[in-house]
Formats: C-alpha cells, structure tokens, sequence
C-alpha cells in the first residue's frame, strides 16, 4: 500500500496537511506545485489498495482521474471549499466539502480533527485573506497581539510563496516548505527558529512595493484593475496585491492581471463587504473558475483584455 498526499502548494493546501500529519504521522508521496496547478491527480498512477489524501484542489478540475484513481482500487478522502461540480458516489471515496465564504480547508480540516493543531489553521485562514474567520478561530488561545500579528504574517508568507507560473518562480518549492514546517508542532516555533519565515516576509514585502507603484487601468469607486508587467516578481505577488488592496478597500472588487506570453493571468477579488461574484464572472471565460468571494482566469488572451475589463466593471458595478 502506498499514501499520496495531494495538496495545492498555497497557505491553506500546506497547513491542512500540516495537521493531518501531526495528528496522523505517515510517510507519504507529495504531489503538489504552484497555486494555479490545481490538476494534481492527471499525475498520480495508484494501485489497488493505495490511499490518497487530496487538500484544497477543485474536484470539479480533477472529477476525470478521480473516478480513474476510484476506479482503480484507491481510496481517497477529500478536503476542499471550491465548488466540486458533481461529488462521484463511490464508497471509496470520503468527501468533505464546504464552499461557504467564509471557510477554508484548513478550517474544514480542523472541523474533523475537534480543534486539535487549530494554529495552524489560524495561519491558513490569514493566508487565505479570511481575517475574520482567523481570529475568531484564534480567540479561544487569548493569544497576544503580538501573536497574531505574527500568526497573520506566516500565513501570508506561505500563501505569497505558491504563486508563480511555474516553481521556478518560487523562493521554495511547496514539497520541500512542507517538509521544513513538519518539524513543528507550533507555527510559533517555527516563526522563531526558521529563517524560511523572513526570508519570504520580506520578499513578499518587496515585490508588494513594486505592484503598488503600478497604476489602475480601471478605477471606478466599485472597482479597481491592475494590469502587472510579465516579470517574476509579477507573478509571484499578484494574489498578495489582490489581498492587500482588498483589505485597504472592502466595499471595492479589485482585479490584478499578470502579463504573459499568451496574454493574461487573471485574479479577481470581490468585495469583501459582499464576497459574491468572482466566480461568476471569471467563469465566463474559458480557462475561469474559482470560488464565490475569490476567483481567477488562468489565460485571458490579449484580445480579450477591454471585453474582461468591462465585463468586470459590469459585475460589481451592481452591487
């Protein structure tokens, strides 16, 4: 029998594995990569008998090798808040999704596990811009300000270093940050003894100096688009900007784009006073998707650039 553990490389995909793990040690194959490679399981080839764990990857983009792996003898159980299409009825399969706003899988994961290894859910919800969420899971530790601050800081971090088109835009791969945060029980702990923690702290702090020098290419008092040059400090704080923007403004939507060779990466933010929409619009394009409050478009060719641009104003406009 052979475990895979199959997780997106973000905050939330590394900190849900982060507790199952310390609550269920085992030695597994990882499978993951950037934020935006959500189709993890086209690379597993299990056996009959194996086990998989799947983490914050959108079963509707992974329903085909679902039933192939089910199909095959393995047993899969599945964490995730994105909208899951139709969940296959398999009794090897063990579902737990939830596409409320305002949770994450790593809060879906804390659920089954009673609150054991909360903290570390606590890093996860921040990373995943759920502020709110964050701190009422932390009340119950009465944790200083100064905690928290640090708490919200490391999961921005880890969240900041999934984005990328490939891992070689990366400060690390999401493989090898796991194996680093394994060794820690507390993310305290790890806040405090590893280096990994600052060095991405203030990278993410850097590359957030450059994208806020870029101007609006649309600025309406609903909403806000950025258009960032094809660069790998583009690429890898456009879902930092999306948060901070969205924070600094929670009555606008906000959309940053990433130039590409092929036209536009697309991250899109509703407003944080009405987390509803995103969605909706990116899914009107061919490679959109995503969740109600949070959303993106993988390649928005360049001819389409001023059709997404209006249709974006068009949606949150509304509101």
């Amino acid at each position: 029998m052979q475990f895979y553990d199959i997780f997106n490389g973000d905050a939330d995909g590394i900190c849900a594995l982060q507790q199952l793990r310390l609550e269920e040690p085992r030695e597994s194959i990882l499978v993951t990569g950037v934020k935006r490679d959500i189709h993890l399981l086209a690379r597993v080839e299990a056996r009959p008998g194996d086990e998989l764990t799947v983490l914050d990857i959108s079963l509707a983009a992974n329903a085909r090798d679902l039933e192939r792996l089910l199909a095959g003898g393995a047993s899969c159980r599945y964490f995730d808040h994105h909208a899951p299409g139709t969940i296959p009825r398999h009794p090897n399969l063990r579902a737990v999704i939830d596409t409320s706003p305002d949770v994450c899988t790593s809060l879906l994961v804390d659920r089954h596990l009673g609150g054991r290894r909360r903290l570390w859910a606590v890093v996860a919800a921040f990373g995943d811009n759920l502020q709110g969420p964050a701190a009422r899971a932390a009340a119950p530790f009465g944790l200083e300000e100064s905690d928290l601050v640090r708490l919200r800081e490391l999961g921005e971090a880890l969240n900041y270093n999934a984005y990328g088109e490939t891992t070689d835009d990366l400060h690390y791969h999401p493989a090898e940050l796991y194996e680093t945060l394994r060794q820690y029980a507390d993310p305290r702990d790890f806040i405090g003894n590893e280096p990994v923690f600052e060095v991405l702290r203030d990278a993410r702090l850097d590359d957030l100096d450059c994208a806020l020098r870029v101007r609006p290419q649309l600025s309406t008092e609903k909403c806000a688009g950025f258009v960032l040059p094809d660069a790998a400090w583009s690429r890898r704080v456009h879902g930092a900007l999306g948060n901070r923007l969205a924070e600094r403004e929670p009555g606008r939507a906000h959309a940053v784009l990433v130039a590409k060779p092929d036209g536009y990466l697309v991250s899109v933010r509703a407003p944080v006073e009405r987390p509803r929409g995103a969605d909706v619009l990116c899914a009107k394009f061919e490679t959109g998707g995503g969740r109600a409050g949070a959303a993106g478009i993988n390649t928005l060719p360049e001819g389409e650039l001023e059709r997404f641009l209006a249709e974006f104003e068009k949606a949150f406009s509304a509101q």
